[in-house]
């Protein structure tokens, strides 16, 4: 009789202790279930920068690679020129944008602002583009003004050399070239002024993208 409640008892043992190593290892598992699982969702601060940083730097990309595009293929200079001499009262001011001297809702209408459109408005992307010319590029004239950019735009540059012989692609001025204009041959003015003194350069102008997500 001993024998069988010793028996008994040992295996009362057993299985206590079988049920201890069983919560024990599910304890395991539920403490490492929960730190993969945080692991998997959190997001700091750090990634969240990294995340916007790889967009700035792609927009930015995007941004250079069409001012190289355009220029290549003569887009660019050509939306340089696309300038109306006698609007505003001699004054001069790109064809189409009125009172504002601006284009305020995308791109010129023209092949450079369809590509500007193309690229960027049709993807949520705001963008301004300005002309910066003189000695020290001190002078601005805005061609694309869609409103002040977040902080998250970013800038594409390109340099271009505009030359004398250059004829504006306005409508009904396409064989005025800026030499004539500079020199009183044809009516009305240029937004640049003839700033290179030898050579056959009317002058080196920067163009300027600044894109942001609307």
């Amino acid at each position: 009789m001993r024998e069988f409640f010793d028996r008994l008892g040992g295996g009362r043992r057993d299985r206590a202790q079988a049920h201890t190593l069983e919560a024990f290892a599910a304890a395991i598992l539920l403490v490492a279930g929960m730190t993969f699982a945080l692991q998997a969702t959190a997001v700091t601060p750090l990634s969240a920068s990294t995340s916007n940083q790889h967009i700035e730097n792609q927009q930015r990309a995007v941004a250079g690679d069409l001012l190289a595009t355009s220029a290549d293929n003569g887009d660019l200079e050509a939306a340089l020129l696309y300038w109306d001499p006698e609007a505003d009262s001699g004054d001069g001011a790109f064809v189409g944008t009125g009172e504002d001297d601006s284009y305020t809702e995308g791109g010129p209408p023209n092949d450079f602002g369809e590509a500007l459109n193309r690229t960027f408005l049709t993807r949520s992307i705001a963008f301004n583009v300005e002309i910066r010319h003189g000695d020290r590029n001190e002078n601005r004239t805005q061609v694309v003004d869609m409103g002040s950019p977040s902080d998250n735009a970013v800038t594409a540059t390109r340099s271009v050399a505009l030359p004398d012989d250059a004829n504006l692609t306005a409508p009904g001025y396409e064989d005025t070239t800026l030499r004539r204009l500079e020199d009183g041959i044809d009516p009305g003015a240029f937004y640049v002024e003839d700033d290179v003194v030898a050579g056959d350069v009317y002058d080196y102008v920067e163009v300027r993208i600044v894109v942001w997500r609307m």
